[in-house]
């Protein structure tokens, strides 16, 4: 596991660096599916926020595969957002912001940022409180432009089931590390929340390892 100064877990997996660029090897495994899923359902330019960016490789290559995007990462760590930083320098991308330190589970995260067309959360909302997860999605829906979009991945239970033994097992070990985290259930829990805020469920993409890509989309006000 990666921790940061204060001890505080970051990150489930071990993380490599040279210099200051880390290496996360889920982001390795599963960073060209998210962006195939990202391409298909995002929009094509404008403003993507991007928040709990981890080590950066995630939105290094969504960036280099959407040069017409601008990003905007960060994450309240400060050696991630060396990382994402030195991700950005390493591939020359000139459409990667400097990185935010914008913790989402702070009320009014979005008053940092303009509208945007886009915002996207990578495996963050089950290793945080679900207080994490409703300050995603609520300042979400307060930040993006109309039609603008909101890309979640991770894992996910489905009507309260798990939707693989693994999951569970994963769940398990969650909630043992700390008993605020844990797997989030896309339809009790993420999709009413989404629709209290004013999102309406785009698509639903089954993704490697048992995951899911879930992407949300403002809804126009009626006139």
């Amino acid at each position: 596991m990666s921790k940061d100064r204060n001890g505080e877990e970051i990150a489930l997996e071990a993380r490599t660096a040279t210099a200051a660029r880390m290496f996360s090897p889920s982001a390795a495994r599963n960073r060209a599916p998210i962006a195939e899923v990202f391409l298909k359902y995002m929009p094509g330019s404008g403003t993507i926020v991007e928040v709990g960016s981890g080590t950066g490789e995630h939105v290094a290559h969504l960036a280099a595969a959407a040069r017409s995007l601008s990003f905007l990462p960060g994450d309240p760590d400060e050696a991630s957002r060396a990382s994402i930083a030195a991700w950005t320098a390493f591939h020359q991308l000139t459409n990667v912001a400097p990185p935010h330190a914008i913790d989402v589970a702070t009320s009014g995260w979005q008053a940092a940022f303009s509208p945007c067309e886009g915002v996207v959360s990578i495996n963050m909302i089950h290793i945080a409180p679900f207080a994490a997860a409703r300050g995603l999605i609520e300042g979400a829906a307060a930040l993006l432009k109309p039609e603008g979009r909101l890309f979640l991945y991770g894992p996910f239970r489905r009507n309260g089931a798990h939707t693989a033994p693994s999951n569970e097992a994963f769940d398990a070990s969650l909630k043992s590390r700390n008993p605020a985290w844990g797997v989030r259930d896309l339809d009790i829990e993420i999709i009413p929340l989404a629709a209290a805020s004013g999102l309406s469920l785009v698509a639903i993409e089954e993704m490697p390892a048992n995951n899911l890509s879930v992407v949300f989309e403002k809804r126009l006000r009626a006139i």
